[in-house]
């Protein structure tokens, strides 16, 4: 363990599964913090048995449908969105760059006020399909605008493609809720960013999405690796840097669509994450990968407990908290790329 300009960071392979051991039950420990800690106050008995003595009780009900469901949407969203960050700044080769880069949050966003707004009668699971939807097709037109369809995807054009489609979603969003008041009394929330109200129905049915691209994204750790150190260094060494980088663009919709369609643009997770992993272990992602999707979780895991007694006894949604938290960091590190 080595001090390098006051930032502790892990070289040693042991130290390393050792933190991250540690994490994992601290962890353990969020999770439960997050079903046990909130208005409604419950105990780790109550938690028991509401599994092995289930009565109808206030807290059994609170437990089951609300405080559960709640605890693993953050776990999942706050893993998703840390991977989503890790590789958007890999493929963009900037350290400011988060899944919202591509449109991935103006496009979800449009689809799913323009459902809540046209088609206010469907269900749940189907406004979770929408908004994925939306997500990946703003993906789709960011990636043809950057030179996808021609077979040469340069950074730049990519972020000036994300944000003239961000632009221009967010301004028919904006239309419709300026129209429909009704619907964004509705949506307001959800578009702030919320974990709070999800159902373990609505979760499972992105969840096998999400832990298929999280292992994916491991499995192609040895390429990041070298992609890296430099696009003209990693075609040297024999990687198909274009198929790659088609590769991280659809891990990053699977992973942040999902996430969005389910919580909602929740900010600054991708952004902020990233940059605490890379402090401690480096940029080797056979570490980053596991170390990001831990301390996603336990980040959006801590961030909703917060969000629940910041002006309590009434809750924010999360996506106000981390915007709070991290708008500080994100000035740091802009000042830090400056300095560079």
């Amino acid at each position: 363990m080595k001090n390098i300009n006051g930032i502790i960071n892990l070289r040693d392979n042991k130290q390393k599964i050792l933190l991250l051991v540690i994490l994992v039950f601290f962890l353990m420990l969020s999770f439960f913090a997050s079903i046990l800690l909130g208005y409604t106050k419950t105990s780790l008995s109550d938690l028991v048995n509401t599994y092995l003595n289930y009565s109808n009780s206030t807290e059994h009900i609170v437990i089951k449908t609300s405080r559960i469901p709640r605890a693993l949407t953050a776990l999942f969203v706050g893993a998703s969105l840390s991977v989503s960050g890790l590789l958007m700044q890999t493929l963009t080769k900037n350290p400011m760059a988060s899944p919202g880069l591509l449109g991935v949050n103006s496009g979800a966003a449009f689809l799913m006020v323009f459902i809540y707004s046209f088609f206010p009668t469907l269900s749940q699971g189907y406004t979770i399909l929408f908004s994925f939807t939306g997500a990946a097709v703003s993906v789709v037109l960011v990636y043809a605008l950057a030179g996808g369809l021609r077979g040469s995807i340069q950074t730049f054009d990519l972020t000036l493609a994300g944000a003239a489609i961000s632009a221009f979603f967010m301004s028919f969003t904006q239309m419709i809720l300026y129209k429909d008041q009704k619907t964004m009394e509705e949506i307001i929330y959800w578009l702030t960013g919320s974990v709070e109200g999800r159902s373990v129905d609505s979760l499972m049915k992105v969840v096998p999405y999400i832990i298929i691209a999280l292992i994916f994204s491991f499995i192609i750790s040895g390429k990041l690796n070298i992609f890296s150190l430099g696009e003209e260094t990693a075609k040297g060494l024999g990687i198909n840097t274009e198929f790659l980088k088609l590769q991280i663009i659809l891990l990053v919709v699977v992973l942040a669509g999902s996430s969005v369609a389910v919580a909602g643009p929740i900010g600054l997770v991708g952004l902020i994450v990233p940059h605490i992993t890379r402090s401690f272990i480096g940029s080797e992602f056979k570490w980053t990968i596991p170390y990001s999707i831990v301390l996603g979780s336990i980040f959006l895991l801590l961030a909703d407990i917060g969000s629940r007694f910041l002006i309590y006894p009434k809750e924010v949604p999360v996506g106000a908290l981390t915007a709070i938290i991290g708008a500080p960091f994100f000035i740091y590190i802009a000042r830090k790329v400056e300095n560079n």
